[in-house]
């Protein structure tokens, strides 16, 4: 199965790149699935309704968030109503919306999708460990689920990497979002889940993680905030993870980069394009 999931959208110029960009590459790559993280896509700070639905027209299966996630205010009612949108599962019960779900894949495949959080340099949350060990008990990988993709929200790299290592072989893919940078490691752990500690970001890298370079650089050599942080305007980039699972486990079989834009070198999966030129 092929799995394609997209680092956090970042403002407009991500939102466009998305749009542009992800109707033809879900058909290029033959994706059974796509995730993409849309909690910075409105204004660099949470989510629409509106926008939600603009990733699932342009061919997104699932959205997930994280620590941004409330920041549009209207996000905390339309959650309720948007099954497809997930928010971290360690939030407080009570919170509105859901942080996993199970969803089919265009070949009839059933997806468990997870929305978890860290706590390191992170708000103070419930265990993202014990959650998400819950819904894997619940419905576990070949049982009650044919693949298993977790999206860990985090900072601390070193939280990411010790979750992935904690449930290799009982998921998929773990994703890790936050940071907006993509990261070289992406790998398969001996369990045979795939991994990479952040998938980057969508939107104009000429930015600091996306945003207008003046006023995150002011405040550094000053301390003092001048102004509001805006999205960069620029052209977008498209930066995320593929990802091939064997059918019969559910385990990963194959993981690479997916850059597409300027700035950054650019990469796509050898492992498909090579079959699809054969």
């Amino acid at each position: 199965m092929r799995l394609l999931f997209l680092g956090d959208v970042v403002g407009r110029a991500g939102r466009k790149a998305v749009k542009a960009v992800l109707p033809g590459l879900r058909e290029r790559y033959a994706a059974d699935f796509v995730i993409l993280n849309g909690e910075n896509a409105a204004g660099g700070f949470g989510i629409t309704e509106s926008i939600f639905q603009e990733f699932l027209d342009a061919g997104a299966d699932v959205v997930t968030t994280g620590n941004h996630v409330w920041d549009q205010r209207e996000a905390l009612v339309f959650i309720e109503r948007q099954e497809r949108m997930l928010r971290p599962l360690n939030f407080p019960e009570g919170t509105p919306g859901r942080g996993a779900g199970l969803f089919k894949a265009a070949n009839g495949a059933d997806i468990l999708v997870v929305n978890a959080m860290g706590r390191v340099f992170m708000n103070d949350l419930d265990c993202p460990f014990q959650a998400v060990g819950r819904e894997l008990e619940a419905c576990p990988l070949g049982e009650g689920a044919d693949a298993v993709i977790v999206d860990f929200h985090a900072e601390a790299t070193s939280e990411k990497q010790a979750f992935a290592h904690w449930v290799d072989g009982r998921v998929s893919f773990v994703a890790g979002t936050h940071t907006h940078v993509p990261t070289s490691d992406d790998q398969i752990l001996p369990g045979g889940t795939a991994y990479v500690s952040d998938a980057g970001m969508c939107g104009d890298y000429d930015s600091v993680l996306g945003m207008n370079k003046d006023e995150p650089i002011g405040r550094f050599i000053s301390r003092i905030p001048n102004g509001r942080f805006e999205p960069a305007t620029g052209q977008g980039t498209i930066t995320g993870i593929a990802v091939e699972t064997d059918d019969k486990t559910g385990l990963a079989t194959a993981i690479a980069p997916v850059r597409l834009g300027p700035c950054l070198k650019e990469a796509e999966p050898e492992f498909w394009l090579s079959a699809e030129a054969g």
